[in-house]
């Protein structure tokens, strides 16, 4: 987009769908493109990291949809759905050991900051390409259609906590989601979508709480779940307006 055109192109689309231009990183003459402002960072204070120890933050903008237990394995995806986890992370091994840990799913919608970060400190083990649909993940089409989120295209994150043991962060895509930027591989879903393929790549990064784990092109769910034992449920409750760096569970087993 010609850099005069840009800053009335964004203004529109923020009014538009609601988002904040205040907390953009940069002026908007410098986002070539929409889908480069759409991922734009957050300029310096714009959020703040709840600094209790114990604290486990927020990893992104959004609503909460479901907040629970994953008793027998199972997650709420809406009033009356649920869907499996080891349908959503595809590993038999890890989702036994996340069996009847809480879990907290938020949407984040066009308005929302659409990067999303890693809600305690630790290591990061692994990024999991999963193929699949992408349907809307809207509330309305959560409720209508069984199993979305673990039909959907996804990237499953996974995090060793330390005295939290492993934790899942589940990127879920959607439609006009183009591709999922992955921070710590520095690259993007796009080429594995073109082969329709699964692509396993497993890491060893050092995280500090709060680091980014990878981007959104468009509105989309992330899933994030913990071993059973590992965290208390959250205060905040389901449709709650979270941000990211917001206290949304508390650590049973030391610093987060």
């Amino acid at each position: 987009m010609p850099p005069a055109l840009r800053p009335a192109a964004y203004r529109a689309f923020a009014r538009a769908v609601g988002a904040d231009l205040s907390e953009a990183e940069l002026d908007l003459r410098a986002y070539a493109s929409l889908g480069d402002f759409f991922v734009r960072r957050l300029r310096a204070g714009a959020r703040t990291i709840d600094p209790a120890a114990d604290a486990i933050i927020s990893p992104c903008d959004g609503v909460v949809a479901a907040l629970g237990v994953a008793t027998d394995g199972t997650l709420i995806q809406a009033k009356g759905r649920n869907y499996q986890l080891a349908e959503l992370l595809a590993d038999d091994e890890l989702a036994a050991d996340l069996t009847g840990g809480v879990y907290c799913t938020t949407y984040l919608s066009p308005r929302d900051y659409h990067r999303v970060h890693t809600p305690v400190a630790g290591r990061v083990t692994g990024y999991d390409y999963l193929p699949g649909a992408l349907w809307p993940v809207n509330p309305k089409v959560a409720a209508r259609r069984d199993r979305l989120l673990s039909r959907n295209e996804r990237v499953v994150i996974q995090l060793d906590a330390g005295p939290l043991g492993k934790v899942a962060v589940v990127m879920v895509g959607a439609s006009g989601v183009g591709h999922i930027d992955l921070a710590h591989l520095g690259t993007s879903t796009g080429p594995w979508r073109s082969a329709h393929a699964r692509v396993r790549t497993p890491l060893d990064a050092a995280i500090a709480r709060g680091d980014e784990l990878g981007a959104f092109r468009l509105g989309s769910t992330v899933v994030v779940v913990f071993e059973p034992g590992a965290v208390a449920r959250a205060t905040v409750g389901e449709a709650a307006a979270v941000r990211f760096g917001q206290r949304l569970l508390t650590s049973l087993r030391g610093p987060a």
